[in-house]
């Protein structure tokens, strides 16, 4: 069995944890993240921390928060692992 690192919790994660999709919504919006397509390059949490939490769970916190400045942040993923929704 591969073992992979997750960087933001410092914790193993197996095979089947390290492609996980989730989803995040607010009113507007909904946030697709796909780990297996991740780099942790850290753009949305230096770009956009109030949304953006890595230490907490859930750690994309879409209530409250411009749905501008969250699409604008998706648009820069650099590796894909960020897709958006609208309603």
């Amino acid at each position: 069995m591969k073992l992979f690192v997750n960087c933001w919790k410092n914790t193993q994660l197996n095979e089947s944890q390290k492609n996980v999709k989730k989803e995040y919504t607010n009113v507007d919006i909904t946030v697709v993240w796909q780990s297996a397509l991740c780099i942790h390059s850290a753009v949305f949490v230096k770009k956009l921390p109030q949304i953006f939490q890595p230490k907490t769970s859930p750690w994309v916190k879409m209530d409250g928060v411009p749905s501008d400045g969250v699409i604008d942040a998706v648009k820069k993923c650099p590796s894909g692992d960020f897709s958006l929704k609208t309603k």
